[in-house]
């Protein structure tokens, strides 16, 4: 007589044996992965495709890049007391610590315990930045930029030092070889994520000697080649942070274009390397877009910024204007399969200077009218946003 076996209990066994065979493969990477917080090595996740896999949202938004303004704002909110960062991103503590997995751009790095502190060109921030991204609720953030050898190995370092120190993950920089060659993982619902992160350039500052590996070179075949070694190191989902872009343009340039292309259609085995691509660096919003059924963010705009000038020289309040993404991401019915996105939004956002305050529009202008601004803005990132017909793909305006 055949014995039949049931539907869950045969499930639970493919997933059990897709999980073990992943996890032999993950031993002979060459980029080990970042240890849990249990200490136990990464492996994919053996929830995906089971009855308890559970779903997860990611919001992430643009770059925090601390003008001298912006310093001597933390300095009064301090009362004479350092740098609090805190207040700065109160209004969207609720929308970043309600996620499940929340990443920022650290566009600068930091200066000395005291300083002292610099804004443009080159950035020295008061470490207290982080304190204020983690008390916003994010649990990390890419750190590659063209300002990321502003003050060389030491300025690197002292960066990723504070990150250790309050608790924040990062992807981008590296202080040692092995960091450099290790994979960024997070847990959010059963999912292992993975973060890399790329940049253009490093506004001409040579990488340190000898260290070739301290910041990420956004290079196509990199890129490539990290993300399936995050597969390796067990990530469900990958993601992919890139500084990119043409400052004041609105529509993402050809080299944002191509790249993201090529990016998209890459992949192994018939699943996607690349589950989403997040783009910083042109301070002002730019569109969200499907590729290839994957979405890009050419541009989220700056979340942090003083008074902003184009290359005109004119006052550009768009400087000061920005988007967070918020996505859903929902397990595969087959363990191995790609995680899908089921909900797509973004968040208008500002930085009101006259408060020395990151806005949550919806929320601001959902208080009372009257705030012609506001509706500016929110109408402004709204168009930029949308401008690559991405709501035809389920992108909306979150709240």
């Amino acid at each position: 007589m055949t014995t039949r076996i049931r539907p869950q209990v045969l499930a639970l066994l493919t997933t059990v044996l897709l999980s073990a065979a992943a996890g032999c493969s993950a031993g002979g990477s060459s980029a080990p992965a970042r240890l849990g917080e249990s200490g136990a090595p990464a492996t994919p996740s053996s929830a995906a495709g089971s009855p308890s896999a559970k779903g997860f949202t990611l919001v992430a938004s643009g770059d925090v890049l601390p003008h001298t303004s912006v310093i001597q704002r933390a300095a009064n909110d301090a009362e004479g007391d350092g740098y609090d960062f805190r207040p700065m991103f109160s209004g969207v503590k609720a929308v970043v610590s309600g996620a499940d997995l929340a990443l920022c751009h650290m566009e600068t790095i930091y200066g000395e315990e005291g300083g002292p502190f610099s804004g443009y060109p080159a950035f020295k921030s008061p470490p207290e930045v982080a304190d204020g991204l983690k008390d916003a609720g994010y649990d990390g953030c890419s750190t590659a930029s063209n300002h990321t050898l502003d003050d060389g190995a030491a300025g690197l370092r002292r960066t990723l030092d504070r990150f250790d120190k309050v608790g924040l993950k990062h992807a981008g920089s590296a202080r040692t070889a092995a960091e450099a060659a290790a994979v960024t993982l997070y847990g959010a619902g059963s999912a292992k994520v993975a973060h890399l992160a790329y940049t253009y350039d490093t506004n001409g500052y040579p990488l340190p000697e000898g260290q070739p590996w301290a910041v990420n070179p956004m290079k196509q075949d990199k890129i490539v080649a990290d993300a399936r070694a995050a597969r390796k190191a067990g990530a469900d989902v990958v993601l992919v942070s890139v500084h990119w872009g043409t400052e004041w343009e609105t529509a993402p340039d050809e080299t944002q274009l191509s790249l993201g292309r090529a990016l998209t259609a890459s992949q192994s085995g018939g699943r996607p390397d690349i589950d989403m691509i997040l783009g910083t660096h042109a301070h002002i919003p730019q569109p969200y877009e499907k590729v290839n059924g994957t979405w890009i963010v050419y541009g989220m705009g700056d979340q942090v910024a003083g008074e902003m000038f184009n290359y005109t020289g004119a006052r550009d309040m768009r400087g000061n204007y920005g988007s967070i993404g918020r996505f859903t991401f929902a397990p595969p019915a087959t363990a191995g399969q790609r995680w899908q996105v089921t909900k797509a939004e973004f968040v208008p956002q500002m930085m009101d200077l006259s408060a020395g305050r990151v806005v949550h529009l919806p929320d601001a202008l959902a208080k009372g009218p009257g705030r012609e601004d506001y509706e500016s803005a929110r109408d402004a990132i709204s168009e930029a946003v949308l401008s690559r017909g991405a709501a035809k793909d389920g992108l909306t305006m979150g709240k």
